[in-house]
Order: C-alpha cells, then sequence, then structure tokens
C-alpha cells in the first residue's frame, strides 16, 4: 500500500517540477536570450576595458589574420593578412594567394579599432546574441560572434582575429 503512494507522489513532484518549463512553447524558449540587456551591459564593460588596454599599448603598426564567416560572396572572407602601418592600412592579402583583395570588402574590418566599432555596433543595435573573445596580452579582439536578430537568417556575423603581430619600427 505504501509502494503505490511513493510511486504517486514522486510522479506529482516530478510533474510539479517540470511545470516551468512546460508553461512556455518551445519557440518561445528559443526566441528569448536570458536576460539580453545585461548580457549587452557586460558586452559593453568588456569593450570598453579592453578598448583602453588597446590604446594603453599604443600599438600603431602590426598586421593580423581576419577570416569573416558570413553569408558573402567567397571573396569577403578571407581569410586575408592585415598589415596597418601608423594607425593606417596599408595592404590586405589573401592568405591562400599573397596576392592583393578588394579592401571594399574589409573597409569595417581593417584596424583593430574599427573591429572595436562593429562590437559597439552591435551593442547599439542590441543585438540578439554577441558573444567577444579578447586577447589577454593586448587587448584587440579574437574572436566576434553577432546575430542581430534571431528571425533573419543569414545576417550573423563571424570574426575570426589570429597570427597577430606587432611590427617594429615605422
Amino acid at each position: 500500500m505504501r509502494l503505490p503512494m511513493i510511486i504517486s507522489a514522486g510522479l506529482l513532484l516530478s510533474f510539479g517540477l517540470n511545470l516551468p518549463v512546460m508553461s512556455k512553447s518551445p519557440i518561445e524558449i528559443a526566441q528569448s536570450p536570458p536576460n539580453n540587456n545585461l548580457n549587452l551591459r557586460r558586452a559593453e564593460q568588456r569593450l570598453e576595458f579592453n578598448r583602453r588596454f588597446w590604446n594603453q599599448q599604443n600599438i600603431y603598426n602590426y598586421s593580423y589574420e581576419l577570416s569573416n564567416s558570413c553569408f558573402c560572396i567567397g571573396d569577403a572572407r578571407g581569410p586575408v593578412v592585415i598589415k596597418v602601418r601608423n594607425g593606417q592600412t596599408t595592404s590586405i592579402t589573401s592568405v591562400a594567394t599573397g596576392k592583393p583583395v578588394n579592401r571594399e570588402y574589409f573597409q569595417n574590418y581593417n584596424t583593430i579599432p574599427k573591429l572595436f566599432d562593429v562590437i559597439q555596433d552591435a551593442i547599439n543595435r542590441k543585438a540578439f546574441s554577441l558573444n567577444v573573445r579578447y586577447n589577454a596580452r593586448f587587448g584587440y579582439p579574437t574572436q566576434i560572434d553577432i546575430d542581430y536578430n534571431s528571425q533573419i537568417a543569414d545576417e550573423e556575423r563571424y570574426l575570426t582575429i589570429e597570427n597577430f603581430k606587432v611590427i617594429k619600427g615605422n
């Protein structure tokens, strides 16, 4: 007699624990990020900290590889090597061929300060999802993943910054 009561109580308890999850449809759950405003505030704090840290380094001559995973033409994806002298982009070349590429495809990503601007823009536009990783030594972003709108396909942006090198001299 006790066994059926224990089983019934266990079932009721397990159903009770599942009620909050069952109160929302799977679509509602998938479409609502956990406290997006809080996530964006944290992203902005991290951005401000790392931008300040980068600026304190006083690095104006450098190079890095950039890959842009997007729903765009192949030439705009890279990977490319971007060289910067005195804070200005001097060349953008394909890693695969070593030849110059169309600079227009990379105009928003061709300096580290512009990469910080991409992150700030995502925050300003209240992107649905924003994940950024920063380099601990210099503060520049190493990975920028942005989904501006969960309801729109193919507008996401995934930038990877690798092989950063400080170039000595002017």
